[in-house]
Formats: structure tokens, C-alpha cells, sequence
């Protein structure tokens, strides 16, 4: 990935890369337009400023160090995502999918963080999932880790407003602290073999342990099927996906998901 360290900023081409296709399309809950052109958020504890010209993506305040060790995995900018899309575009569902949003790329986020914010996002919407991480990066002042959450109850969520969620997040918190549950030990299994670890919490469906997957584990076979998916799979893939999308499901289900829940219409 080649780059520029200027004024201390760290300044990339924008290639195959929207903020907007990427921050705004349902894998993360901690983004959020502060301009028409910028975005504030953060994986973990690592806040970013991250802004964008017609041809340039820029990460402000970002060292040298701080984008190699942190920011080009997390948006997966070693990855050539014109491939994807060549390959898609077979198929005349996805490539339109691909032309509406050309610069959705896959964030690469932890594995933990992706567990409790999709065990939140159970019959959720967006805005509400956001406020609910909100409250909890706040209340913990930064994303909580396992440790910090060792003993909560189901009352110490209740500043949440997260409903009945909350006891799925306790029982998620047992069972990877007592070791029955290891996220590192999952994400070294394969797809189906980890989605049965996963749902061994309660809570946590196929939808759910197929989000944590892709988003999580950078597993892009897994498949999230959600209503908006689901409309797409009845209507243009009901014998399922293409031959064209080969392993890469996980990837095509980002272009599906967010032409159909944003355009309406394919």
C-alpha cells in the first residue's frame, strides 16, 4: 500500500474506496458524519479522523506507525477489491450492486467488539444500535474488554436501554471468560465448524454468528442474511448466489445489502 506522511497526516489514493459505501453500510456501529466529506470513529480504543477528496483518502493525525500497525488492516487496504467486483459483475444483479457502491471495502475489526455490538443489533435498527454502543463506549470510556465486563449482571446493563439483550451479553461474557468460548480459537476453525462454537451463546443465531464472522474474523465465505438479504435471495437467488461469487459470499453480501437497503430497488 503506498502512502503519504504529510503534516501529519498519512494520505492515500482513493481507489476502489468511499467512506460513505465503507462507514455506512451496517458491519460497524462507531462511525459517525461529522462533515459532508469526514467521518469520526474507532475500532477498539483507536479513534480516527478520516476524510476524503475526489481522488485521495485522508487519515488525519495518523502516524506512520499508527496506519501500518493499525489502520491498513482494519480497511483492508492490501486488498485489491477490483477483483471482487470484475468477478461479480458476471452476474447482472451484482454487477449493478457493485456500480451503485464501487467503494465498499471490508472492515477487518475485532473479534469481541463484533460479538457484543451484533448481539445488540438482534432485532435492532441502525440508529438505535448506534446509541446503544454510544452509551457503552461512554460509560466505560472506550469499548469495553472481556475483563471489564467480567461480573456485570443484567441490572448493571440497564443504563444500556438495550432491553433483552443484555442477558445475551452477560451469558456471552460467561462463557468466553470460564474458556468454554475462545474467539481466538474460533477464528482458526472453519466457517461452519466456528458458526457452532458462536451459537453456543445464547442469542447468537445464524444471522448474528454470521456477522461476527465476516466482520469480525474476516471469514468471506460467512453470509449474513438479514430481511433486506433475504428479499434479494427470494427475488434474484433463489437457488443461491451466483457461480461468479465463488468463496467470496460474505463480500458480494455487502454490495447486495447495501443497494437494496438503500436504493429500494434492483
Amino acid at each position: 500500500m503506498d502512502y503519504i506522511s504529510k503534516n501529519g497526516n498519512i494520505i492515500i489514493q482513493r481507489k476502489d474506496f468511499s467512506l460513505d459505501d465503507t462507514l455506512d453500510c451496517g458491519q460497524s456501529f462507531r462511525w459517525q458524519k461529522i462533515s459532508d466529506n469526514t467521518y469520526r470513529g474507532a475500532m477498539l480504543n483507536n479513534t480516527l479522523e478520516i476524510s476524503q477528496t475526489d481522488d485521495a483518502i485522508i487519515f488525519k493525525n495518523t502516524s506512520t506507525e499508527q496506519f501500518e500497525s493499525i489502520w491498513q488492516d482494519y480497511f483492508d487496504l492490501d486488498t485489491d477489491y477490483s477483483v471482487y467486483k470484475n468477478k461479480f459483475s458476471a452476474d447482472p444483479t451484482l454487477k449493478k450492486a457493485c456500480e451503485y457502491a464501487g467503494g465498499i471495502r471490508l472492515l477487518k475489526q475485532d473479534s469481541f467488539e463484533m460479538l457484543i455490538s451484533f448481539i445488540f443489533s438482534q432485532n435492532n435498527n441502525i440508529p438505535r444500535i448506534k446509541k446503544i454502543i454510544s452509551r457503552l463506549v461512554e460509560y466505560y470510556n472506550g469499548f469495553p474488554n472481556l475483563e471489564q465486563l467480567q461480573n456485570v449482571t443484567v441490572e448493571d446493563l440497564d443504563f444500556l436501554k438495550s432491553g433483552f439483550r443484555a442477558k445475551y451479553i452477560v451469558d456471552a461474557v460467561s462463557k468466553l471468560s470460564s474458556g468454554e468460548i475462545n474467539l481466538e480459537q474460533v477464528k482458526s476453525l472453519p466457517t461452519d465448524k466456528a458458526q457452532q462454537e458462536l451459537m453456543k451463546i445464547k442469542g447468537v443465531g445464524e444471522k448474528v454468528s454470521n456477522c461476527v464472522m465476516l466482520f469480525g474474523m474476516y471469514k468471506i465465505d460467512a453470509f449474513p442474511i438479514d430481511v433486506w438479504v433475504k428479499r434479494v435471495m427470494e427475488q434474484y437467488y433463489p437457488n443461491g448466489l451466483p457461480e461468479c461469487v465463488g468463496d467470496a459470499r460474505g463480500i458480494a453480501q455487502q454490495y447486495l445489502f447495501h443497494y437494496i437497503r438503500t436504493c429500494k430497488e434492483l
